[in-house]
């Protein structure tokens, strides 16, 4: 159990940025909250994390409006863990395109390893909702959604996490996937809300 200097490694985490994204990068005041959130989760910092309510053997689901950042600081979170803790950013819409050329099998993919390594990694499933509902030979498969049942059976069984961003509020969630996958993501994630009214850091 450690304490850290939040502050200063916001502003270390900045610097990344600025090294990946170009000197504009910024990190904007009003997501300090949402940023040293991730950091107590991402640095495994248990003192903090039991004060603000975040469990730290689950993923998170990071949702808020378009343009807010989501993508970009799971980006940047990617430098924090340590390596048993690290993942892969995959955006949802990637696997869609997978999906399509190489059918079932890619589910597979993502919810157990592959034959040649047998190992499942933690992912962070970028922009969920962004991808449709597919159809392979005719068979239509809501392909995140099988992915995301079969990854809750990883975390009861294995404890391998699953990360995901979403713009999606929770009904919507429920509409798109159903109930279950509504019910197994509360299960699987700590949710982490932008403000609805943060805004657009593209402009």
């Amino acid at each position: 159990m450690k304490r850290y200097n939040y502050p200063e490694i916001i502003k270390w985490l900045e610097q990344k940025g600025k090294e990946l994204y170009g000197n504009n990068f910024k990190i904007f005041e009003e997501d300090f909250p949402i940023i040293t959130s991730l950091l107590v989760y991402f640095l495994k910092d248990e003192i903090t994390a039991k004060t603000i309510d975040i469990d730290l053997d689950k993923g998170l689901l990071i949702s808020g409006p378009i343009g807010c950042g989501k993508t970009t600081i799971m980006n940047l979170m990617r430098y924090v863990p340590e390596q048993k803790n690290k993942y892969i950013l995959k955006p949802t819409r990637e696997i869609s395109f997978e999906f399509i050329k190489e059918g079932y099998e890619v589910i597979q993919r993502y919810t157990s390893g592959n034959t040649m390594q047998n190992s499942v990694k933690n992912y962070c499933f970028d922009d969920l909702g962004t991808e449709k509902n597919l159809k392979y030979f005719g068979n239509e498969c809501n392909v995140m959604g099988e992915i995301l049942l079969s990854r809750y059976d990883l975390f009861v069984n294995k404890k391998i996490i699953t990360h995901l961003t979403t713009n999606l509020s929770a009904s919507e969630i429920e509409a798109a996937y159903g109930n279950r996958v509504r019910s197994r993501l509360r299960q699987l994630c700590n949710l982490v809300a932008f403000n609805k009214d943060s805004q657009d850091k593209r402009k």
